[in-house]
């Protein structure tokens, strides 16, 4: 890592009392002080984290990034993880972004860090696409906190999911496909800025938050939707296929790393916002609360879970640095305000069938960027936020889970019977992508390989989920027990591989539903719904309904979709009764409004 430069900007940072910070949620310690006259001492964040700043020659520091990009451009099921990070100041790059590759900013601001160039992924050869390219494998990558200005006709992030783009400011044009129209599976865009058009072009679905559009959006496939966005298109699904949310209803922005104006390392702590919409950097916002970065436990690959648990037991917060952490029991987050914040995409990984993270059921928990993949032994959860019976109210400062991706298969050959279980009141799931595998390393993937029943389970009430992504599990995808339950944007793919219909059954019809509301629950709430079948086994297989819930007033459906992509079989129903079939060959069923 290279030192911080002398000559750069100095920046706001918040001051604010004690009394002041308790009551946001956060502890004392969250406020910046002011500039100390020591020298800085900069972190060490292992060898696969890159700093740099101004002065760093660009030759270098381009070397690195395509000699990253090189190794990381097909190493889909690899375990290398890395992190690019630039100081403040102006940066002529072109920064192409493979697997496991995070690209960041460390200013206080989003414009404190320019890059003159582009922060961009490509399409891959795929012959399946009609245009010999797609983006349908993009994913696990992402870019935050800076400034693109493109020095091409664009920035292109031709993404699928797992790869969101936070906090980016993008002084031009946005290109959302990988060209000529192949096929891409994305997305998701929070806190950001674009200046031109957005260019949506082939992407199936997207979710844009809280952000700011200059331009226009140009197009949709299935399921747009755009909650809290200045700009965004009028709502139109399901042609134009525009969900349009004028504010979202609660929202906390990631934790990010970055470098005050003394040159101090801290990560900031969004605050809790409500009816909000654009971006929380733009003019007049107020700074944002940051914790120094002395607070947190900076963990490497090599640290045992035993080792991460008493840091964390000692109150300290943990970044997590690029690779993968084999653990042998889950790591446990007992205090409130606990900060987790993963680098550069992190793994957690369970060996021996205990969950992987485990949060006790306290105030404004906040878990960010870290991939969780089933280990060989099964397990019974992979991340449980809150115990059994909690019943607490998180109103005021709850947990979030942000960019937190599970997968069940791939790399190796996992088990785990449900990703996500929520328990806690309030909780805040912004950008999860759960997916057991449908492709990857030889023996890691199968109907009896890679098991996994249900990717998400909500218990508690009052939870709102922003981008929820849940693919090819083997029973229902997501089960919905808590009330007043919210969802924006929902995507599933139903497995591809039951073998028959009798492997393929609920207890009550052929299939099982992607998203279930309990018969109990009287109050819930979804905008802009995916459900999709490809069923690849040469064998007739039917979901009687995408979508499974109560009918009364207080459950209520906004933009739900369902599309035959390929093989055999389909979808009967888009939600219970409703909805037209789509099986045999391609077609969709939207339904604009149930009950």
């Amino acid at each position: 890592m290279r030192s911080s430069d002398p000559s750069r900007r100095r920046f706001l940072t918040l001051t604010a009392s004690a009394a002041t910070l308790t009551a946001i949620g956060l502890p004392a310690g969250a406020a910046a002080a002011s500039p100390a006259a020591r020298p800085v001492r900069e972190p060490d964040f292992g060898p696969n984290v890159f700093v740099y700043d101004p002065s760093t020659p660009v030759e270098e520091i381009q070397s690195t990034l395509d000699r990253l990009f090189t190794a990381q451009e097909n190493n889909e099921m690899g375990f290398d993880r890395y992190a690019v990070l630039f100081k403040p100041g102006r940066y002529e790059v072109n920064a192409r972004l493979g697997y496991y590759t995070t690209v960041a900013g460390l200013g206080a601001h989003p414009d404190d860090v320019e890059i003159h160039g582009a922060v961009r992924v490509i399409g891959q050869p795929d012959p399946n696409s009609p245009a010999g390219i797609s983006a349908l494998t993009n994913f696990w990558r992402s870019a935050e906190n800076l400034a693109v200005t493109p020095t091409d006709w664009s920035n292109q992030w031709a993404v699928s999911q797992a790869s969101p783009m936070r906090r980016v400011h993008i002084k031009g044009v946005l290109w959302l496909e990988p060209g000529n129209g192949g096929y891409s599976s994305g997305g998701y865009i929070a806190d950001s800025k674009v200046d031109g058009i957005t260019i949506n072009g082939s992407q199936q679905q997207w979710l844009t938050r809280d952000s700011e559009l200059g331009g226009e959006w140009t197009n949709g496939v299935w399921n747009q939707v755009f909650s809290g966005v200045v700009g965004a298109p009028a709502q139109g699904f399901p042609d134009p296929p525009y969900t349009t949310l004028p504010t979202s209803p609660v929202t906390r922005e990631k934790p990010y790393l970055f470098v005050d104006g003394a040159g101090r390392w801290r990560v900031a702590v969004p605050r809790l916002r409500r009816d909000t919409a654009g971006t929380t950097w733009g003019t007049g916002a107020a700074p944002t609360p940051s914790l120094p970065l002395t607070d947190f436990f900076i963990a490497r690959p090599t640290d045992s879970a035993k080792r991460i648990n008493t840091e964390l037991a000692r109150g300290r917060h943990l970044l997590l640095t690029p690779g993968v952490y084999r653990l042998d029991r889950a790591l446990r987050i007992r205090r409130p305000n606990t900060v987790v914040l993963g680098l550069g995409m992190p793994s957690l990984a369970p060996t021996t069938g205990d969950a992987a993270l485990r949060i006790e059921d306290v105030d404004g928990v906040r878990v960010a960027g870290v991939l969780v993949d089933a280990g060989p032994v099964e397990s019974e959860v992979l991340v449980e936020v809150g115990g059994r019976h909690s019943h607490r109210s998180h109103a005021t400062n709850p947990i979030s889970l942000q960019d937190v991706f599970f997968r069940i298969g791939g790399p190796y050959a996992g088990r785990a019977v449900t990703s996500l279980v929520v328990n806690s009141r309030h909780t805040l799931i912004d950008n999860i992508w759960a997916w057991r595998g449908d492709h990857g390393r030889e023996g890691t993937i199968g109907w009896t390989v890679n098991t996994a029943a249900t990717g998400v389970v909500v218990n508690g009430d009052d939870v709102t989920a922003y981008g929820l992504f849940v693919e090819h599990y083997q029973r229902w995808q997501t089960i919905w027990n808590g009330e007043r339950g919210r969802t924006v944007f929902y995507q599933s793919e139903l497995p591809y591989d039951p073998p028959s219909q009798a492997a393929w059954r609920s207890p009550t019809r052929n299939g099982w539903a992607s998203y279930k509301v309990a018969p109990h629950v009287r109050t819930h709430e979804a905008w802009g719904l995916g459900v999709y079948a490809y069923f690849n086994q040469g064998v007739d297989i039917r979901c009687d309904r995408a979508i499974e819930a109560p009918r009364r007033a207080g459950v209520r459906f906004h933009d739900a979709i369902t599309v035959f992509l390929n093989g055999s079989g389909g979808i009967e129903r888009t939600i219970n009764e409703v909805g037209t079939p789509v099986v045999g060959s391609y077609g969709t069923s939207p339904v604009v409004s149930y009950p």
